[in-house]
């Protein structure tokens, strides 16, 4: 999928030279419009993201080139599990970070060398993961940056994350994910949102929510990865934080894309794409399909959840196997994500405790069709029983 960046050009800044134990990291929330910068003289400002940095750096692993060479078979292809916009991902293999126990398996990025937005996104995974933690958001172990001739060696190093994206899992056509599975898996992205928004010191908007950075862990449980577009949301009095425009074509909200005004709404506009991605097993974009079935949001509004037809754009690969009412609070739950009107969105913990309505009456509806089927077999002396959900 291609991204879209209009990166809005800044004065050069001097920059004193010296040695330094950790990443040099700068505020960057209000560095794009200094307009948008108010002081309270009444009130102590708040720990911005730098702040509480100085908190946490200690808690990364500073790691040599050769480590992660060694870690990687040399950077072997063999071991690549993942290649975006800023970088190539490898699977590799450490020493304990207390130097007990079993190696560990993890994820080393390693940043294209050239490329000052590359700097930039590398400097903003240390300084969010450093201090965010949440069972939805991927582990940053360490890093490593090493100044060489043919340009600087920047590398991150991850947990590992055996399964893959949710991207990989929705779009694949050899396997598909079950209807609960699915579910589980937005609710858990909900809940990193949610936390990002309202559950951390700092407001923290994702800007960069996909189906391919919602990874995977061994129990399919999701956690949100690359932070590298991640800002500061707004304090004070402030509606939102103005900033170049950057993402991937088909997920940013559209006051974003038009006036370059980012705030917490903005990540909920692209969680309902991603639910409709979840729904359809559609990508937002798929240029192989008829004309009017290329973009998602426009071909789904010709399926509202409360009409009938609403079935047909369900993802046939879960024959069947799913709650259609559960789908179509799901499509309900979606299409107030993406109101036109950011204001109207439901905050993200609004978001969550939906799901959860939803999930449970996916239970309950899955407990009544086990109990019917069970007094089927019985009157019948016996027989398979069915897993097919799909309330009418």
């Amino acid at each position: 999928m291609k991204c879209f960046s209009m990166f809005i050009k800044e004065k050069p800044k001097s920059k004193k030279r010296g040695s330094r134990s950790a990443p040099e990291l700068r505020n960057q929330s209000n560095s794009d419009n200094p307009a948008l910068i108010r002081t309270t003289r009444s009130m102590p400002s708040p720990r911005s993201i730098p702040e509480l940095y100085k908190e946490t750096e200690h808690n990364l692993r500073v790691f040599s080139l050769q480590e992660l060479k060694d870690a990687t078979k040399g950077f072997n292809r063999m071991l690549k599990i993942g290649e975006g916009g800023f970088g190539s991902v490898y699977k590799g293999t450490i020493r304990p970070l207390d130097d007990r126990g079993d190696p560990i398996v993890v994820a080393v990025k390693r940043l294209n060398t050239h490329g000052l937005q590359g700097h930039k996104e590398w400097l903003a995974e240390i300084q969010f993961l450093s201090v965010v933690s949440h069972r939805n958001l991927v582990k940053l172990l360490g890093y490593c940056s090493v100044e060489r001739e043919r340009g600087t060696q920047r590398l991150l190093v991850y947990e590992f994350m055996p399964n893959r994206s949710l991207e990989d899992h929705l779009f694949n056509t050899t396997s598909t994910l079950p209807w609960r599975t699915r579910l589980d898996v937005m609710l858990g992205a909900a809940e990193g949102l949610a936390y990002l928004h309202e559950g951390f010191e700092v407001k923290v908007i994702y800007r960069d929510f996909k189906s391919s950075n919602v990874l995977l862990d061994e129990n399919f449980r999701p956690k949100l990865s690359d932070f590298g577009l991640a800002r500061e949301g707004p304090t004070g009095d402030r509606t939102h934080v103005s900033t170049a425009v950057v993402g991937t074509y088909g997920y940013a909200a559209p006051e974003y894309v038009e006036t370059g005004h980012l705030t917490i709404q903005s990540d909920t506009w692209t969680f309902g794409v991603v639910l409709y991605e979840m729904l359809t097993g559609r990508r937002t974009v798929e240029r192989n399909r008829p004309t009017s079935e290329q973009k998602l949001l426009d071909w789904v509004k010709r399926f509202p959840p409360d009409n009938g037809r609403f079935g047909m754009i369900m993802d046939p690969r879960l024959r069947g196997n799913y709650s259609l009412r559960a789908a179509q609070k799901l499509g309900k739950l979606a299409n107030s994500c993406l109101n036109k009107n950011a204001k109207e969105r439901p905050a993200m913990s609004q978001v969550v405790e939906s799901l959860k309505q939803v999930i449970q009456e996916s239970e309950d509806a899955s407990s009544l069709v086990d109990k019917s089927s069970g007094m089927s077999s019985t009157r019948k002396g016996g027989g398979r029983r069915s897993n097919k959900i799909n309330i009418r």
